[in-house]
């Protein structure tokens, strides 16, 4: 299931596991190969200049056997005995097949070249559009050009602009359902006239077509790379793009093999980043099953940091339904997971997804708003999600790229974390916070004085800001909060909070044993272990 906004699609039939075309019963299947067969593979041939500059950069392989491609000789094969064949991933060597018979299955599973054959439900399911998006005569701001400006400041754009710092030369893969207008749109005027959209597939029809769909992909690819009559909407104004149409309305179950093809396709034409506000949940997993090796899209997208690419993806959107928890592929471990924050309250906004993973891992890893302004097909409109929140910290990830290009994919996903306006402290509402281009760009951090201190009584710990704290005149709300939480031993969170600190009564937490606490107030983090 997308949740490509809030409340964009709600069910309304989930039919078919098998079903019946003139007569037959059709079975979708993934066939594996042993091998890759004769290969004969050249990746200066094959890849994209700037792939072999990321690998190289990186100390990455250039020769690795899930680089070739599926063994043409087996493929052809597979068609004598298939009713008919589609996707071919290369990193997991299988062939997308359909057939109509048990002897057809028997036939491919005795095939020499073939390790096994897994059987895919075919799944169809119908969704009603509700995109929960505002036109901005309807809008919540009072000032809809200051949300556009406040969704990249928050972050800190101003840091990167000071010293030119856009994103260029990184290269963002955008995986949506369409973008449509984005051919003609003002707003990406400078991405056509520099020609920085470097490739574009419609991987639904297998053409190179994208610009029709959902309007979704307009409005992500808006906070990355828009800007509007002079003013920013994203940070990476300078990057190049290729632009993916992975996601239908009406959605068979082969999404998620739509999005491996697309990040395939994104590592062979260098991509260094893969922005993707896209994810799948209750309609086709548990919650059980969102442990970062369960889906084959959670899958994909670690073999694709693996190949050097920084995959970001949505949290989800579904902190007000009964699942609760982020969705895959955000269950990754390499996978930089991005919650959302309301511009009105400044911290977690109602809808986005809390974490940690099946397994016990924080997600999200940092947050950005998830009310934002993108684009209508001819001017702004206000919209809500995890969805938005994603883009804009693509944005701000390629410009910490540009800022720093020696660092590989997963050290910066980890400068990013750090970059988190919370950091060291964590929850799973937001991570470590906003990042924060000035983490990136100041040659000297900033001192971090302590505001608060412990004191311990028999059956509590008791929390008191320091006084000349209390006294600073700083009225942003924000600046007043206190956040909290309780770990183990393993740093998985039993309780965290957000408390307003409006007075000098100390805040009481009750003692519980073998428990840390740890407290984040005005920059300052501190724990004390019970």
């Amino acid at each position: 299931m997308k949740f490509v906004l809030k409340s964009f699609f709600q069910i309304l039939v989930f039919i078919f596991i098998v079903f019946e075309v003139h007569g037959q019963q059709i079975q979708k299947l993934r066939v594996y190969f042993k091998d890759k067969g004769t290969i004969d593979f050249n990746p200066y041939q094959y890849f994209d200049p700037k792939t072999i500059e990321n690998r190289q950069k990186q100390n990455l392989p250039l020769y690795d056997i899930s680089d070739a491609p599926v063994s043409r000789d087996y493929i052809v094969k597979v068609n004598t005995i298939a009713d008919s064949t589609g996707f071919a991933s290369r990193w997991f060597n299988f062939i997308v097949s359909w057939i109509s018979s048990e002897l057809q299955y028997q036939q491919l599973t005795s095939l020499d070249f073939v390790d096994h054959i897994e059987i895919i439900p075919t799944v169809t399911v119908i969704y009603t559009n509700d995109p929960g998006i505002y036109d901005i005569n309807n809008s919540n701001d009072d000032d809809p050009e200051n949300l556009m400006k406040r969704q990249i400041e928050r972050m800190g754009a101003s840091c990167f602009r000071a010293e030119g710092i856009n994103g260029k030369g990184v290269r963002i893969a955008v995986f949506d359902g369409g973008f449509p207008n984005v051919d003609q749109h003002e707003a990406f005027s400078h991405l056509r006239n520099e020609g920085r959209i470097i490739k574009t597939w419609d991987f639904i029809k297998n053409k190179e077509y994208v610009y029709y769909g959902n309007t979704h992909g307009r409005m992500t690819l808006a906070c990355i790379a828009g800007i509007w009559k002079g003013q920013d909407m994203g940070l990476a104004t300078g990057s190049e793009f290729l632009l993916a149409k992975t996601e239908i309305e009406r959605e068979p179950y082969s999404e998620e093999e739509h999005w491996l093809a697309a990040a395939e396709w994104a590592d062979k034409n260098g991509a260094n980043i893969i922005s993707s506000s896209l994810g799948y949940g209750y309609n086709r997993y548990f919650t059980s099953d969102m442990d970062g090796k369960s889906s084959l899209v959670v899958k994909a997208a670690q073999v694709a940091a693996r190949k050097g690419i920084l995959v970001i993806n949505s949290a989800g959107n579904e902190a007000d339904s009964k699942w609760k928890g982020i969705i895959t592929p955000s269950d990754g471990d390499s996978v930089l997971a991005i919650g959302g924050i309301s511009p009105e309250t400044d911290y977690h906004i109602n809808f986005s997804s809390f974490g940690p993973t099946a397994d016990k891992r924080l997600k999200p890893n940092v947050c950005a708003f998830g009310h934002v302004m993108s684009l209508s097909e001819h001017g702004l409109k206000e919209a809500d999600g995890t969805s938005f929140s994603c883009p804009l910290v693509s944005g701000f990830a390629a410009c910490a790229w540009q800022k720093l290009p020696d660092l590989n994919n997963m050290q910066l996903f980890r400068e990013i974390e750090k970059s988190g306006d919370l950091y060291p402290y964590y929850d799973y509402a937001h991570g470590y916070g906003v990042p924060q281009a000035k983490y990136f760009t100041q040659k000297e951090k900033d001192k971090i004085e302590r505001t608060f201190y412990f004191k311990e009584s028999e059956n509590d710990i008791i929390i008191t800001v320091l006084p000349k704290v209390l006294n600073d005149s700083n009225n942003l709300l924000a600046a007043n909060y206190m956040y909290y939480h309780l770990s183990d031993s393993d740093s998985y969170l039993s309780e965290f909070n957000i408390i307003i600190v409006k007075q000098r009564e100390p805040l009481i937490i009750s003692r519980k044993e073998g428990q840390i606490l740890r407290v984040f107030y005005r920059s300052f983090t501190d724990e004390f272990k019970m």
